[in-house]
């Protein structure tokens, strides 16, 4: 008999095998593909081409594993479509390698097993009311927002809806952005729960994923807290998904199958019949747009848990407070900084740039250090002595012989958080720094580095975006924001939407166990007011202006966006080619079509970038003409191209 198996590989439909075996679609096999036998899946249709002339191989053996449900192909069909990504690509996102996925002993499961609760959470009576729309219809699908002020207890009343889910023996996922800084998070659910959660993410041993895997799909595993890959795991029965800071841009995958994860889950729950809990303290603008359109239903949080007030924000005008001798910090707020050390407090430095300086000059020879990858500066990473791509990993010493006079006398311009660092480390020798970066907190001393932030015995934070991504800092009550300037330039079409979600979160970390707290935002030239709009306790109040201005330029969510990115490193090939497909796709589709232009990021690993950008009405079926649109147009073999759905950076 024939069989369609759909395997993990670039081709956009199932191939056809024969087997004797009686086999059902979902069912799990190993096929020849090549010189290689792989792992593929019976697929629920059979490729198109189906009736021409060709040898069929032969299905070598079924594999003991539960099957894959109808809900989830019929996710990875929706998936693929949606995203125009090929559906083998899409089962990769599922599959693990080879024959890596047998039953597990029961053993295994243990750590993961129920037990009876070791604490009782009461929730406060606001918390009580959004509990209960939290819950309401939660046996069928929709989307159910739960916006509340940082500190508020968003955590605890959904954990009370999964305890729920839990007691009806189904499954949840609960969906976080940054997976590799979860100790804190994890604390918290065992807590509460008095069980560990599985958690996933691209670092985990191959083991525990097959332990994970497995338990997953025959029931033994109730919840799993995971990243954007988590979506694609097995579920013998899913019953609830939590997508926890709904805005972050870290949902969104940009390299290899792109997608946004935040989407992408709203998708899997439509398709399993479940409820998905979007959960933020400032909604992204789309999630706005949705309420407002009542798609989406929601309950607020608004006020902190314990009743703790919110940080004071105070503008310090650099024009008229002179910075310190050589430093990027003003007299005025060291003499802030002095008052809050002296109360215990423990104080963060804010600037949202890694390393020691973005832009290294020699002042002899007048060269500017970039990366002959891409078009882009080396920043100097003081700590490593190096010079480092952060987009292709290029590092490179700083010894440079200068093309003037013998070796470069360099001038480092602008600050990175090593910078601010070595200043504060300067101007208050006596205190205990840590610098919170990507760099210094991924790495194996950042789960103990997070021990001595909570403990207390770091007395100042130098930070990027990373510490604003959930943490409960009990001491932390004062923070400086360096470069709020910066972060508020720039032509992304989301920098306002970004900004508000970034200094709401960040303002966040402090003040949370009542003491107390004040942000202050030292600047040069932004107007009071655009950091007032920005810090106000209630963003929907900025989030109705910035949708009113989307709608008014026919911009997201009004429209629907898709980037067309082609790469290639023959540059004068690539701006011919980009050109011949726009003129392709203007004779295919009657929606505006933009560009080419050259990516704001020209060159990343020696490929040039053109981007091309198809608006189109959100009613259209834009995904699935364009898809049959780009199946008829063949690029040459040395020009890449990808299609993001829904762009977020436009880097």
């Amino acid at each position: 008999m024939k069989y369609p198996i759909l395997l993990p590989n670039i081709f956009n439909y199932p191939f056809t095998y024969e087997s004797s075996l009686k086999l059902k679609v979902g069912d799990y096999v190993n096929v020849p593909f090549g010189k290689k036998s792989i792992t593929g899946i019976v697929w629920d249709k059979f490729e198109e081409n189906v009736n021409k002339e060709f040898k069929i191989k032969s299905i070598k053996e079924k594999l003991e594993i539960e099957p894959l449900k109808h809900q989830t192909i019929d996710f990875l069909n929706w998936f693929s479509e949606y995203n125009l990504v090929p559906l083998g690509m899409t089962l990769k996102l599922h599959l693990l390698r080879g024959k890596a996925i047998e039953k597990q002993k029961i053993t295994e499961y243990q750590k993961y097993q129920i037990e009876s609760k070791k604490e009782q959470f009461n929730l406060s009576q606001e918390q009580e009311k959004a509990f209960k729309e939290l819950v309401k219809k939660d046996n069928l699908f929709r989307v159910h927002l739960l916006q509340g002020t940082t500190g508020s207890g968003k955590t605890i009343v959904y954990f009370k809806a999964i305890e729920k889910i839990i007691h009806r023996l189904e499954q949840s996922l609960i969906l976080l952005p940054e997976i590799g800084l979860t100790g804190e998070f994890e604390k918290k659910f065992k807590n509460f729960f008095g069980f560990e959660a599985a958690v996933w993410h691209s670092k985990i041993t191959p083991k525990r994923k097959k332990i994970i895997w497995s338990g997953l799909a025959n029931g033994e595993i109730k919840v799993v807290i995971g990243a954007r890959s988590a979506l694609f795991l097995p579920f013998k029965k899913l019953g609830l998904i939590i997508v926890d800071e709904e805005h972050d841009q870290s949902f969104k995958q940009d390299e290899g199958v792109t997608y946004n994860a935040r989407d992408m889950a709203i998708l899997r729950a439509n398709n399993e019949n479940i409820p998905v809990n979007l959960v933020t303290a400032v909604p992204s603008i789309e999630t706005y747009s949705n309420i407002k359109n009542k798609k989406y239903s929601h309950s607020r949080l608004i006020n902190r848990y314990k009743d703790a007030n919110l940080p004071k924000h105070q503008i310090i005008d650099l024009n008229q407070n002179k910075l310190a001798k050589k430093t990027f910090i003003s007299f005025k707020t060291l003499g802030k900084v002095k008052e809050h050390l002296d109360q215990g407090d423990q104080v963060l430095f804010f600037i949202n740039r890694r390393g020691f300086a973005p832009y290294v000059l020699c002042k002899k020879c007048l060269n500017v250090f970039s990366c002959p990858n891409c078009s882009i500066n080396l920043v100097y990473h003081k700590n490593k002595k190096k010079l480092l791509c952060h987009y292709c990993g290029y590092s490179s010493s700083l010894q440079r012989k200068c093309k003037k006079d013998n070796i470069c006398d360099f001038v480092f311009s602008g600050p990175g958080v090593e910078k601010i660092a070595e200043e504060v480390k300067i101007l208050f020798p006596n205190q205990k720094i840590l610098i919170f970066s990507s760099d210094t907190m991924n790495k194996a001393s950042g789960k103990n580095n997070l021990d001595k932030i909570i403990s207390g015995e770091v007395n100042i934070l130098v930070g990027t975006q990373l510490i604003s991504k959930g943490f409960h800092f009990p001491n932390l009550n004062c923070i400086i924001v360096l470069d709020i300037d910066l972060t508020s330039r720039g032509h992304d079409l989301r920098s306002a939407e970004k900004n508000l979600q970034l200094y709401h979160q960040l303002s966040g970390r402090a003040g949370r166990t009542g003491k107390p707290a004040s942000v202050y935002f030292q600047t040069y030239d932004l107007k009071s007011e655009i950091i007032n709009q920005m810090t106000n306790e209630d963003p929907y109040i900025f989030l109705e202006k910035e949708l009113e201005l989307r709608r008014i330029n026919n911009l997201p969510p009004f429209v629907r966006f898709i980037s067309l990115i082609l790469t290639s490193s023959d540059e004068i090939k690539l701006e011919k080619e980009s050109l011949n497909l726009k003129k392709f796709l203007l004779s295919q589709i009657n929606e505006k079509v933009l560009g080419p232009v050259e990516a704001p990021v020209y060159k990343i690993k020696k490929k040039y970038r053109q981007r091309i950008l198809v608006s189109a009405k959100k009613t259209s079926k834009i995904q699935k003409n364009l898809g049959e649109i780009l199946k008829k147009y063949s690029l040459p073999s040395e020009i890449k191209l990808t299609v993001d759905v829904d762009p977020i950076s436009f880097n």
